[in-house]
């Protein structure tokens, strides 16, 4: 049975034991004799839960499963006797089979997928059909062991809390447990990397061409710091000095000087920005700003300056993150009680003393948090470097010349056709997970400095 067919008898059930047990605890009542601990509705829940959650997280762990068992089955098979050892053909041509018997292709592209196509469809209806009768038993063994404990004393109401309160429990931990996935599959494949590139190569070295790798001394073509310092100087110099300046001043005149009726459409106008697919500043920041940094680079007496300049990939940037820094600085200085600011102006302070001495000190906190989080915006954007900045490795102060990004080198080591065991694309995966430690790092120093300026603005 489809999934989805499935979930829809699953659900289906659990309907079925909530209007079940209710009109139950409905009938315990009738008549007045009896007090009921809980609410009718508090046992329908009660069995709709024991009903359909079991279900459910049987399908979810036979749908990871069923996979494997599925093709464990037909490379048993006589059919399967004639596929190759290499691992990338044989999943191809289970891959055609698979597609032929669930109805996505009308044929293969090999003969012997054609023969995998019959013990494909009916391993796939065997274990269909078993996880289908298991999580229809599962769902009407939890049903009725539920509606058997409903009683006048039964404490459902309890029972029901508990559950939720487990259920948003496994909720909240969702992001908790895929960070740590991702860091740990970001950890597993840079030790391959480092067992192949000393960490202090690859880390402390100024040379960036993994093109040229030299098979004895891999960690001499794969240099970090150039790219560490390109993500820095476009993503958290440049970037930031467009989005902090006008974020913050957008944001004290949205909150202070602006009417209402300027506010009311004017914020969302702002906010559009953050919404604007990044592609479209890739394309923006190469077709326009790019050719407009050159001209006036050339017009500044550099007549070499590259098209592909720092400064071109930061401006666009800038721009991207402001709603950003915008936002959050609106949302702390319009936290700041109404009575701090009457009481400056009360005192004799003028506007603007009362805004930079009195509003942005008690609002620090907010406005750092938004700083740092458009700073690890800023940093991990790959979209804008890709399409405005250089894929050349330097060290420069200069803004009018090439520079890259670590998320830039990330895209390139990825789309090439290396081997996956390769130091070069392996290299991409150390840059992500030093991109993603130095991320963590950031957040960290955000949580530091809001808790320090709270405490002393509380």
């Amino acid at each position: 049975m489809n999934v989805f067919a499935l979930l829809f008898v699953v659900v289906g059930l659990g309907l079925i034991g909530w209007l079940t047990a209710r009109a139950r605890a409905v009938r315990f009542d009738r008549g007045g004799q009896k007090r009921l601990h809980s609410l009718p509705s508090q046992h329908g829940w009660y069995v709709a839960m024991w009903t359909v959650l079991p279900a459910l997280l049987f399908i979810a762990v036979w749908s990871a499963l069923s996979p494997a068992l599925i093709k464990d089955q037909v490379l048993k098979s006589p059919a399967a006797s004639q596929l190759s050892d290499f691992a990338f053909e044989r999943d191809t041509i289970l891959g055609e089979a698979r597609d032929v018997a669930l109805g996505r292709a009308d044929a293969t592209f090999d003969d012997t997928a054609t023969a995998l196509v019959e013990p494909m469809r009916a391993a796939i209806a065997f274990y269909g059909w078993t996880g289908t009768g298991i999580a229809i038993l599962l769902a009407f063994a939890g049903g009725a062991f539920a509606f058997t404990r409903t009683s006048p004393t039964f404490r459902a109401r309890t029972r029901v809390e508990r559950g939720l309160m487990l259920i948003l429990l496994l909720a909240s931990l969702i992001a908790i447990l895929t960070t740590v996935g991702i860091f740990l599959s970001l950890f597993w494949e840079s030790m391959r990397f480092f067992a192949m590139v000393p960490p202090q190569d690859f880390l402390f070295s100024t040379h960036w061409s993994p093109q040229l790798i030299d098979p004895n001394n891999p960690g001499k073509s794969l240099g970090a710091v150039p790219l560490f310092w390109g993500t820095f100087f476009i993503g958290a110099v440049i970037a930031m000095l467009v989005a902090i300046p006008f974020g913050l001043m957008s944001a004290i005149y949205l909150t202070q000087y602006a009417a209402p009726r300027v506010r009311r459409w004017m914020k969302p106008l702002l906010e559009i920005l953050a919404g604007v697919p990044t592609v479209v500043y890739g394309y923006f920041a190469a077709l326009t700003v790019a050719p407009a940094v050159r001209n006036l680079a050339v017009f500044l007496g550099m007549p070499f300056a590259s098209a592909e300049s720092a400064l071109a990939a930061g401006l666009v940037m800038g721009v991207m993150i402001i709603p950003f820094v915008s936002s959050l600085a609106d949302d702390s200085i319009a936290a700041v009680p109404t009575a701090m600011r009457d009481g400056s102006l009360a005192m004799g302070a003028t506007n603007s003393e009362t805004i930079s001495r009195v509003l942005l000190p008690a609002a620090l906190p907010g406005v750092v948090a938004g700083v740092l989080l458009a700073v690890s915006r800023a940093i991990g954007e790959t979209m804008i470097v890709v399409m405005a900045a250089s894929g050349a490795a330097n060290i420069t102060l200069n803004p009018f010349e090439s520079a890259t990004t670590v998320t830039k080198q990330i895209v390139d080591l990825l789309t090439g056709e290396s081997e996956f065991d390769s130091p070069k694309t392996l290299a991409a995966f150390a840059l992500g997970l030093t991109l993603f430690v130095i991320t963590l790092l950031l957040n960290i120093v955000a949580l530091r400095v809001v808790k320090k300026y709270r405490e002393a603005y509380e």
